[in-house]
């Protein structure tokens, strides 16, 4: 199941920022006291006891002003208003309550999304307590006092926050059917390989990057199983972005992903491999997804007979962190080896949803520690014990050993190695957890 979304707005400099970088962990967002100063949403995975989720940070909502900047910053918080599953509206205790809190107020009402009504800047409660009460009259819930500054009441909000998370889930039935999304850069033919799918033009296509505005679910059948396929608005760098809707894409791909199962990453084979595919790809493989590298646009390639080769090369070293990403190379506009594709997702389905037997694991690892001595520091060698699987979507691993230091991630990729070699795990990524054990247990 994924990851709720959880999107902190509000009027400019009321405190956003500095309560983001304290959930987040450091100082993530830029941090100063000028309204408009965080342009860009930001955003970062958050634990809270048992509950995770993904917060985004957004710039302040001016719901009046014609200003370009500060209109972009309200569009780009309408659209982390649209994707969250929780929001948190934040307000200025020192400033009160002013006209365009009850704006921001109205236009959260409509989301009909569940709000957490957030005082922020009561450092000091005997003083500024009581006057947390004056933001009733907004009309949408109890305030929840915080200090953001000096991390005050911010446990008590994660409590309300998390409350919801189940209610989020609940407007959505659990499907079964696998889910495959489909990311990259603008223009690269996410919508057309949809298209191609499905044979007919469901998804807008044109040659202007980022048409693709919304994530948007498509069913496809392909020898009777059916498939959800989530077409993302595509990212670019930073410098290179012309539309803002567009800038603010990145949280929808993100949500796109965590839904996922399976994450085709689509490469234009005319432009090559980029740095930003790498960022993109990135998402992914960060969030333990199963991955297969898509080069579309390749009827559009002059070829010698290694053509093929020294594109693959290319992409396995940009990419060089997922070498297991499956990678097949497709013409969406001819629909070279599109059918192909479907049996890549099926592999990795299984690859991803794959377990092993402790018994079986404990040979392979037996075999591994023969052929290849543990590694040794001042004297003390590193011993491994006994390795059992504890989690799938990803694969998840355990193994205990003597000292967790000595444990070099260089020997965790050698036994990663010889268990992809034992049971492919083709598409997949594999997480490894080292666990100390003393040698008298």
């Amino acid at each position: 199941m994924s990851k709720p979304i959880v999107a902190i707005v509000g009027r400019p400099n009321v405190g956003k920022s500095t309560l983001f970088n304290v959930l987040a962990g450091g100082m993530i967002s830029i941090v100063k006291d000028t309204p408009g100063v965080t342009r860009d949403r930001i955003y970062a995975d958050v634990t809270w006891l048992d509950k995770k989720f993904t917060l985004i940070d957004t710039g302040g909502i001016e719901p009046d002003s014609g200003d370009i900047m500060l209109s972009s910053m309200r569009a780009q918080a309408e659209i982390a208003i649209e994707t969250a599953d929780v929001i948190m509206f934040m307000v200025d205790v020192r400033q009160g309550l002013v006209d365009a809190d009850f704006k921001v107020a109205d236009m959260l009402r409509k989301s009909k999304k569940p709000i957490v009504l957030v005082v922020n800047k009561v450092d000091n409660f005997d003083t500024l307590g009581m006057d947390a009460f004056e933001f009733y009259n907004l009309g949408i819930g109890e305030p929840n006092s915080i200090s953001s500054s000096s991390k005050t009441g911010i446990g008590d909000l994660l409590d309300k926050v998390t409350e919801h998370f189940g209610e989020a889930g609940l407007n959505e039935e659990e499907d079964e059917r696998p889910k495959i999304a489909i990311i990259g850069k603008p223009n690269v033919g996410k919508s057309s390989i949809v298209n191609k799918l499905l044979g007919e033009e469901r998804v807008i296509v044109s040659s202007i990057a980022g048409t693709t505005r919304d994530a948007i679910d498509t069913t496809v059948t392909y020898n009777g199983e059916e498939y959800i396929f989530i077409d993302t608005a595509g990212l670019r760098r930073k410098n290179k972005i012309k539309d803002d809707l567009e800038k603010y894409s990145i949280v929808r791909t993100i949500a796109a992903v965590e839904r996922a199962d399976v994450v085709v990453i689509v490469i234009d084979a005319t432009e090559g491999v980029t740095e930003q595919d790498a960022k993109i790809a990135g998402i992914a493989h960060e969030r333990g997804k199963g991955a297969i590298i898509a080069i579309n646009k390749w009827d559009a390639i002059e070829k010698d007979d290694k053509t093929i080769y020294r594109f693959a090369e290319d992409v396995s070293k940009t990419l060089a962190y997922m070498p297991y990403a499956e990678k097949i190379f497709i013409s969406a506009l001819t629909g070279q080896r599109l059918n192909k594709l479907f049996d890549l997702i099926e592999q990795v389905i299984q690859s991803h949803c794959l377990r092993i037997g402790t018994g079986v694991l404990n040979d392979i690892l037996a075999e591994a520690v023969a052929l290849n001595q543990p590694p040794s520091d001042k004297g003390r060698r590193l011993k491994l014990y006994y390795m059992t699987q504890v989690a799938v979507k990803p694969p998840t691993f355990v193994i205990f050993v003597n000292d967790k230091e000595l444990m070099h991630f260089s020997y965790t990729r050698y036994i990663e190695n010889k268990i992809r070699e034992a049971f492919g795990f083709k598409g997949t990524p594999l997480k490894f957890i080292t666990r100390e054990r003393k040698e008298k247990e």
